[in-house]
């Protein structure tokens, strides 16, 4: 018997693959017209007005922001909680800067999708000041 993957979770890791392989077309594909990205939650100087990156234009002016400045990326799940058309990961985020500087992103990274399995939220719960204090050079 074959246990079919909990939707949200499996559109997380292609999720987490396409930002890993730093593919923007993949992921972009894997949204919904009306997806939103709170990355972190909240405002922050990713997001001054704390009403996330709404609509696939918006998502990808965020990816061509963040993701596609960075050197490497890479997803560490140390635990999933799947729950209706969501999902919750728990893991790392280890980030490569230009320069070779490395860090480290610890949070929660909740995915919600619709009865298509297309992504329509993202939400990471992470603090700044937590991953400032990882940076280093090699």
């Amino acid at each position: 018997m074959t246990v079919e993957e909990h939707p949200a979770r499996a559109a997380s890791k292609r999720s987490m693959a396409a930002v890993g392989a730093r593919d923007r077309a993949a992921w972009l594909a894997l949204w919904h017209e009306d997806g939103c990205v709170e990355d972190p939650v909240g405002v922050s100087w990713l997001d001054p007005t704390g009403e996330g990156h709404r609509g696939k234009e918006a998502i990808g002016r965020f990816f061509d922001t963040t993701i596609a400045t960075l050197e490497g990326i890479r997803f560490d799940i140390t635990d999933s909680f799947a729950a209706g058309d969501e999902v919750a990961n728990v893991g790392t985020i280890h980030l490569t800067l230009p320069g070779g500087t490395t860090g480290r992103c610890e949070g929660v990274f909740v995915y919600k999708v619709d009865d298509a399995g297309l992504l329509v939220s993202l939400r990471a719960f992470w603090e700044n000041d937590r991953l400032n204090a990882t940076f280093s050079t090699a």
